[in-house]
Order: structure tokens, then C-alpha cells, then sequence
């Protein structure tokens, strides 16, 4: 009796020290602080590992924009993503209920690549869904390896243990989601001004800083051409769906480390490290051409629009207002040299055809 209450007690501080972590954690968390809450979810994955007496734990959150299932902390792996309703954590999050296996690899629903590429062995999981104050179905928390029992992980009995690591993960995830949401313009689906905001200070802003002469970075600023024309001669709600349908252009043109944000009205700025001017120039012009060629259908009326395009390389000199304000005037030269064409510090691209001209 007296070994099992030692025991309980040091639990007890375990427990204690990873909260007072997340206590403190929360007191210096900033309002751009992404990287805080990466630290609080990995304290909350080591706190429902501890709880529940796992080797290992991870947590999963749900993209609901690109359907998949993003692990946001994982204790023993990187960051892993699987198509929604793949593999137990989807089965879970699909079913809206806890499960557990102790006898994995005879079960259909797990995915033995990770520990086949590993060399690790998994012998129990238990999968149990996060939810939100709305009861809204948001995540899931794994455990994997049960150490003080061979018979692996009970249904009941660790569920209720797993549930208070499992109830902040929530609270904190939805806290994420909410911030996620307010950085989305609700029309297009892209990032909005504040959105890009944030990516400018915490992804933009440190590759500016490293002032390396092989790490450019380089802006877009474009906006479609005669769009007070659509609106009123289709409606607004056409105008709507043609700004829907410029973002989903725009969005295709772009890879995994740029960014497309609708600035405001039918603005939009895009953002490519790695990138030069000439490059910047060619990839707007390509866009402008895309744009010219296709054809918005709504309510079986197919309207057709153009749009205008500055470009500029940024500096970690100027602020993300001055570094805007040079892609800015050239874009408002570009509405002076008949729209549909691209202004950089080189000339005017116009219907693809380089013309002479110097940019303001």
C-alpha cells in the first residue's frame, strides 16, 4: 500500500510540473505566438502520456481545409498528415468515438508504415476525440503503448484518465481555430489583411532579416480590372463569385512556402521567397494570362475580367507597409498603361509581350 501511495504521489507531481509548464507557458504567450502553442501541445501530449501511462502521445487536429489530419504535437515523431477518415485517429474522429487496440497489426485500420520505416513496435493505442465548447469534432488524442499493464490500454477506465488532457487540448485547439478563422476571408476562403499581416512578421520577416542575396523575396499586388463594371451590370453576388474565382486562380500559381491574401475589395498580394524580379514578373505574367483566358459562370452568365499587376522585390528595410507601397504604385502605373498587363522595375509586360517602359 504503501509503494502504490509513492507512486500516486510522484504521479501527482508529474502531473503537477507539466501544468505548472503550461501555466507558464500561457503567461508568455504573445499575440502572434504560434510557436507558444506548439510548446503547450507538446506539454498537453506529455501530460495525457503521463496521465494515462503511455510511451508515447500525440496530438491531431483537424484541417477542415484541406480534409486532412495534422498531428500538432507528436511525443516520438514528426509531423505526420493523413486524409481525414484514414487509419484509427480517423476512424475515431469519422465514428465520433474512443477506440482502442491492443493487437494493432491484425487490425485493418492501422497504419503500420511509420514503425515499418522506424523500427518501432506498437503494441496498444487508444484513440479517443477532441471536441469543442460547441461540441463540434475538432481533433483527436492518441496514446500508444500502454507501460504499466501487458495487457495493453482499457476502454473505460484510461478514457477517463485521458479526458482532462484531452479537454484542455480542446479548449486550446479551439482558441487556434478561432484565430485561424479570423485570419480567412470568408468569401474566398484565402488569407485576409490580417492574415498576411501575421505571415509577414513570422514567416516573411526572418528570411528578410537574414539579408542573404540568395533568399529574395518578392510581392505581387493585383487587382481586377473594371470590377465596379461587374457588379453592376451582373450583380453583386456575381461580383462575389468572381472574386471567388480570381482567389482560386490565384491560389493555383503558388506553392507550399508563398502566400495569396485578398488585401481588400478585389485586391489580393501574393508573397514568393526564393524569388527574384524577373522570376516575379514571369510567374504575374502567367497569372494575368490565366485570368484573361478563363471564364466565370454564374448563374449560367459567363463573365469574363482581366486584372492589373505590380511587382517588387521587399527588403528587410523598409516596413511591410513601405515594401507594399512599391508593388502598389506599380500596379496603379499599370492601371495608367490601359490595365491587363504587369509593371516591374524593368518595363510592362503587355498581353505577353514585353514593351519599353520604365515603372514609377
Amino acid at each position: 500500500m504503501a509503494d502504490k501511495q509513492v507512486t500516486s504521489e510522484e504521479l501527482l507531481n508529474r502531473i503537477l510540473d507539466i501544468t505548472d509548464g503550461l501555466y507558464n507557458e500561457m503567461r508568455q504567450y504573445e499575440s502572434e505566438g504560434v510557436d507558444n502553442h506548439v510548446k503547450i501541445y507538446n506539454l498537453l501530449a506529455d501530460l495525457g502520456r503521463t496521465i494515462v501511462g503511455s510511451d508515447r502521445a500525440s496530438f491531431w487536429k483537424w484541417d477542415k481545409r484541406t480534409h486532412e489530419l495534422v498531428t500538432t504535437a507528436a511525443v516520438g515523431a514528426g509531423e505526420i498528415r493523413i486524409d481525414e477518415g484514414t487509419g484509427l485517429v480517423g476512424k475515431a474522429l469519422l465514428e465520433r468515438r474512443a477506440i482502442v487496440t491492443n493487437d494493432p497489426y491484425n487490425d485493418p485500420n492501422f497504419n503500420s508504415s511509420v514503425d515499418k520505416k522506424t523500427g518501432y513496435v506498437t503494441k496498444s493505442i487508444l484513440v479517443m476525440p477532441i471536441v469543442s465548447c460547441k461540441g463540434e469534432y475538432i481533433g483527436v488524442y492518441q496514446a500508444i503503448n500502454k507501460l504499466d499493464d501487458e495487457r495493453g490500454f482499457d476502454l473505460e477506465a484510461d478514457c477517463k484518465r485521458l479526458s482532462l488532457a484531452a479537454f484542455i487540448c480542446g479548449l486550446t485547439l479551439e482558441s487556434d481555430l478561432f484565430l485561424d478563422d479570423s485570419q480567412h476571408d470568408k468569401l474566398t476562403d484565402i488569407k485576409n489583411r490580417m492574415g498576411f499581416h501575421s505571415d509577414y512578421k513570422s514567416r516573411f520577416l526572418p528570411i528578410l532579416e537574414e539579408r542573404d542575396p540568395e533568399k529574395p523575396v518578392a510581392m505581387i499586388m493585383c487587382d481586377i480590372d473594371f470590377f465596379k463594371k461587374v457588379n453592376d451590370t451582373y450583380g453583386h453576388n456575381a461580383g462575389d463569385a468572381v472574386l471567388v474565382h480570381v482567389a482560386q486562380i490565384l491560389s493555383s500559381a503558388i506553392r507550399g512556402a508563398d502566400g495569396v491574401y485578398r488585401w481588400g475589395g478585389e485586391e489580393f498580394i501574393m508573397i514568393f521567397p526564393g524569388t527574384n524580379m524577373d522570376e516575379v514578373a514571369t510567374v504575374a505574367e502567367r497569372i494575368r494570362k490565366n485570368v484573361e483566358d478563363s471564364v466565370c459562370t454564374f448563374e449560367g452568365t459567363d463573365i469574363k475580367v482581366t486584372m492589373s499587376f505590380g511587382c517588387g522585390v521587399l527588403t528587410a528595410d523598409k516596413s511591410a507597409e513601405d515594401n507594399i507601397k512599391v508593388a502598389d504604385e506599380r500596379l496603379y502605373t499599370a492601371k495608367e498603361n490601359g490595365r491587363n498587363c504587369v509593371i516591374w522595375d524593368k518595363g510592362v509586360y503587355s498581353h505577353g509581350k514585353p514593351r519599353t517602359g520604365s515603372p514609377r
